[in-house]
């Protein structure tokens, strides 16, 4: 790109970089609406404010002159489609995925404030939702906003595709992009539901790890049991659970189950070294989590074990009488919700199958085990050499001010790999929040500079896609 296109690009997103930040208080008023409504998809009694957090989106968008946005429905919680295509058949088409549903949250989770109701304080929006994913994603509409009001128009085609079941693993989108595939045909997919390390570092996550949720259930005596009468030849279930729950990690904290590991597409030397670049010291991990000491697989660093490795946590185990005061009993029963977090090639079936085999196999003969897959997602593996990669990572340098870093994420987005696979087109994992924000815990915040800054890498990035030829977009 020469000298006189780059000022020439530059003249074009000048003026919505203005808009954006003429406008930026009403913006962040918006916002607060949007946050307002409890949209918790995982809450049935809820239901209705999902919906109308969905139509205020919808609602909002139309506002904008996107005269066909609108509220489509699902198996479950509704979708917010919406598409602004006044660049052109010529031009690109980007497609905005977020989602606007949200964790829930109890002044008696540990909040300081009401979390459905926005509050500015030192700097940071503090609500449910402020940057998971509501802030988030409405940097994407206010980007759009910018180019229509101070351009007349936006660059590239823009789609937004904005669901109501993310935290509840999405069970229903799949379906509905299968379903919809003409209708969301696009050349890229951009995401902004992530976080980087410090405003000075930018992040661009190209992975994102998949998701096997399982639930196990141990059986013993049929009923509760006097442990005077019955213990000692009698195979505690809470007992056995922990003696198979002790057997899925090898002594050098690697994951015993057989195969587990056959899939996982080695970390390059060169993407260790893009690693390396976030790296997290032992003394920063221990001030963030609060534990006395790391732990983990000794071959690789934090920043990659917590990122680029396949994990198996045990995320809650229950059996026998909790209440106050004693009850000398042998449980029937004992259970526990196990979740793997998968890297790329490893499949959530897979290693569904195999967990369930090797624990069947680890049970003792005393005792009966049921495992039940409860939730599943692939994971996402996309190359950072790609034309829209490097287009975002120009679009950090002007919009935000810092050069970004390539990364892997930790966390899952089910969708990501849908999109990638289904639709065969790359996914762009753009994140504007801070590590730090404490999404799903409380008192989530975010950062209003970085919402402001958001909106203008953006804006820029929209510029950055219309400049690359339409053959290397396409895909």
């Amino acid at each position: 790109m020469d000298s006189l296109q780059v000022s020439e690009q530059e003249q074009a997103t000048e003026a919505p970089r203005k808009y954006s930040r003429e406008h930026s208080e009403r913006f962040r008023h918006e916002l607060h609406e949007f946050i307002r409504i409890p949209s918790l998809s995982g809450d049935p009694a809820r239901a209705g404010d999902v919906k109308r957090a969905a139509e205020w989106l919808a609602a909002h968008l139309h506002a904008l002159g996107i005269k066909n946005a609108k509220v489509m429905p699902t198996g479950g919680h509704p979708v917010v489609y919406a598409e602004w295509m006044g660049a052109g058949p010529n031009k690109p088409t980007v497609l905005v995925y977020g989602h606007y549903d949200v964790v829930p949250a109890e002044m008696k989770d540990g909040w300081n404030t009401p979390p459905f109701e926005p509050v500015e304080r030192g700097g940071k929006i503090y609500a449910r939702g402020a940057t998971d994913d509501k802030g988030q994603l409405f940097i994407h509409v206010k980007a759009l906003e910018s180019y229509l009001e101070a351009s007349g128009g936006a660059p590239v085609n823009v789609k937004f595709l904005i669901e109501g079941e993310e935290e509840i693993s999405s069970p229903n989108l799949a379906p509905f992009i299968k379903r919809n595939l003409k209708l969301l045909k696009s050349d890229v997919c951009v995401i902004s539901d992530s976080g980087m390390r410090a405003i000075e570092e930018p992040a661009i996550a190209h992975s994102l790890r998949g998701m096997t949720y399982i639930e196990l259930e141990v059986q013993g005596p049929k009923e509760d049991l006097h442990s005077g009468f019955w213990g000692g030849a009698t195979h505690n279930p809470a007992l056995a659970l922990v003696e198979i729950l002790s057997k899925l990690y090898k002594p050098d904290n690697t994951i015993a189950v057989p195969g587990f590991y056959d899939d996982v597409v080695p970390l390059t030397a060169k993407e260790r070294e893009m690693i390396s670049k976030a790296a997290l010291t032992e003394k920063q991990f221990k001030e963030a989590t609060g534990v006395p000491a790391v732990w983990g697989d000794k071959k690789y660093t934090i920043r990659e074990r917590l990122s680029a490795r396949p994990t198996l946590e045990i995320n809650g185990m229950w059996s026998g009488y909790s209440g106050p005061g004693p009850k000398t009993i042998i449980p029937a029963r004992a259970g526990a919700k196990v979740s793997c977090r998968l890297v790329g090639d490893q499949d959530p079936d897979k290693i569904y199958k195999l967990l369930s085999k090797y624990i069947e196999s680890i049970t003792p003969p005393t005792v009966k085990v049921k495992v039940t897959l409860l939730t599943k997602g692939k994971p996402a593996l996309i190359p950072f050499d790609l034309p829209e990669m490097q287009a975002a990572e120009r679009a950090y340098e002007k919009g935000w001010g810092h050069k970004p870093i390539f990364t892997r994420g930790g966390g899952s987005i089910p969708i990501v790999a849908d999109i990638y696979n289904m639709m065969n087109i790359p996914v762009v994992m753009m994140g504007y929040g801070l590590e730090s924000d404490g999404l799903h815990s409380p008192n989530e915040h975010y950062t209003i500079e970085m919402f402001h800054r958001g909106v203008e890498t953006a804006i820029v990035y929209l510029g950055e896609l219309a400049q690359l030829p339409r053959k290397k977009v396409r895909k």
